[in-house]
């Protein structure tokens, strides 16, 4: 981590160093759990609806995890096993088989 302020000392250092990984595992969560950067819109409104609701799902999750001590991956994979369970057990939808 570099700085031009030649007056830092290492624990500002530091806790600068802990900010910015802070902000990496929020960027990196927000879209590989939230899909944040998927959205497949052109209007600037729509945009910035996904982008807001992909927020608002990390938050849900971000306080799941302080709650239950359940991360991210293992909330978000729960979600997607119950619902091919509920799939499995009553399939809307039959795909014809191509092979």
């Amino acid at each position: 981590w570099a700085t031009n302020d030649l007056n830092l000392s290492e624990l500002q250092r530091l806790q600068f160093a802990e900010f910015a990984w802070a902000i990496e595992e929020y960027h990196r969560g927000l879209k590989q759990c939230c899909g944040a950067e998927r959205a497949q819109v052109r209007s600037s409104r729509a945009q910035r609806n996904h982008v807001g609701l992909a927020i608002r799902a990390f938050l849900r999750l971000e306080l799941h995890w302080f709650a239950t001590g359940i991360s991210w991956y293992e909330a978000k994979l729960a979600i997607v096993r119950d619902a091919i369970r509920s799939y499995l057990a009553a399939p809307r939808f039959v795909l014809n088989p191509t092979a």
